[in-house]
């Protein structure tokens, strides 16, 4: 099937009995069982609920893949990709990666033995000089949050694979309507649900996707095991918004090419960032390995008051964190999804107090300018 058949059918179908053409909202925490050691597939909703496997089952369809395993946030997914290894394992990570994974890996799972080389992976010899035979997984971003550098994952699961090392993409920036990691080689995909699958801004939630048996039955155990699952109503919601995922994001990735293109001529900024600029130093891979260049866009006002006035002025754009929803956010970086982040390594990454991030939504392209224009100004 075509990718926008599979967003409004994969993985489910209409529900048996009442024949109900929306997968149900199956809000129990247990089941009836018919005798000891009978049951009809379900026992306790920690361990399956079909509205969540309606949802893992949609999901890996979108990204190619054979396993989807669901969580309660994106970053509960990626803490237990993290436990299929161990004290002493090596992992590479993109260095501009989110603020939350940075905070996970360094200040949560460091003390317990992990080994993390923060790289810029856009560069493949960063890559090249990290990996070693310690090296068991290389977690990109591609692109990164916030200043959208994209990493060549096929050169990379190349390299890392070489090694005998696994490679987790991290696709929530680019959902797999623009981008599918695991068809350029890479072993793992996560995201958080979220952002662009949900697309509404009414839930968070996390996944993972894979076609490794071995590591899928790791992870499906881990899932119960740890208990990190989202609700029925959150699973609903996602499935839900991977209905209208190909059309939501179609909306967004023209959006934010035409405000890129604004920006970057716009005389206040010192710099824009985004992947479907010509002079963006990865404009050509990011043709290469996705459908499009995605909906989100950074750029430099100069300094903190500036990026504080813009911030304040915007009517159509709000001021939150998060991204992916049908509305536009704006958000600073620095102080939101970075801060955790040491200041000395927000300045190297480029992570500067005026550094702005938006993600853009689908409303009409003249307001959304005309309310950076109003701003800016």
């Amino acid at each position: 099937m075509g990718f926008k058949t599979d967003c409004v059918h994969a993985g489910q179908s209409p529900e048996e009995k009442t024949g109900a053409v929306n997968t149900p909202i199956f809000q129990t925490s247990t089941y009836k069982q018919d005798g000891i050691g009978k049951h009809r597939g379900y026992e306790y909703a920690r361990t399956a609920n079909p509205t969540r496997e309606a949802l893992e089952r949609n999901v890996a369809a979108l990204e190619k893949g054979k396993f989807g395993i669901a969580y309660s946030s994106g970053m509960a997914a990626t803490d237990t990709i993290l436990r299929l290894f161990g004290p002493g394992d090596e992992i590479i990570c993109t260095d501009n990666v989110y603020g939350g994974t940075y905070r996970l890996f360094e200040l949560v799972l460091k003390q317990y033995g992990y080994v993390f080389k923060f790289v810029d992976t856009s560069d493949l010899e960063n890559v090249e000089a990290a990996l070693s035979p310690k090296t068991r997984l290389v977690f990109l971003e591609s692109p990164t949050n916030p200043m959208l550098r994209v990493t060549d994952i096929r050169a990379v699961a190349d390299m890392a694979h070489a090694r005998g090392a696994t490679v987790c993409v991290d696709n929530t920036f680019m959902s797999p309507y623009l981008q599918q990691p695991l068809e350029l080689g890479a072993d793992i995909v996560v995201h958080s649900t979220t952002k662009f699958l949900n697309g509404h801004s009414d839930m968070v939630g996390g996944i993972v996707v894979l076609n490794d048996t071995e590591k899928a039955q790791k992870l499906r155990f881990l899932q119960n095991a740890v208990g990190a699952v989202p609700g029925p109503m959150d699973c609903y919601l996602a499935l839900r918004g991977t209905k209208t995922l190909a059309v939501r994001m179609k909306q967004h990735e023209e959006n934010a090419r035409e405000l890129a293109k604004y920006l970057a001529k716009h005389p206040a900024l010192e710099s824009v960032n985004y992947p479907g600029l010509p002079d963006h130093p990865q404009h050509e891979l990011a043709k290469k390995q996705a459908r499009g260049f995605g909906a989100l866009i950074s750029f430099d006002t100069g300094s903190l008051e500036n990026a504080d006035k813009v911030l304040k002025a915007t009517r159509v754009f709000t001021l939150a964190e998060s991204l992916g929803g049908v509305e536009s956010l704006i958000s600073h970086p620095a102080t939101m999804t970075h801060g955790s982040v040491p200041p000395a390594e927000k300045l190297k990454l480029g992570v500067t107090p005026g550094l702005v991030r938006i993600s853009v939504g689908i409303e009409d392209v003249e307001d959304l300018e005309a309310d950076l224009d109003h701003a800016l100004r």
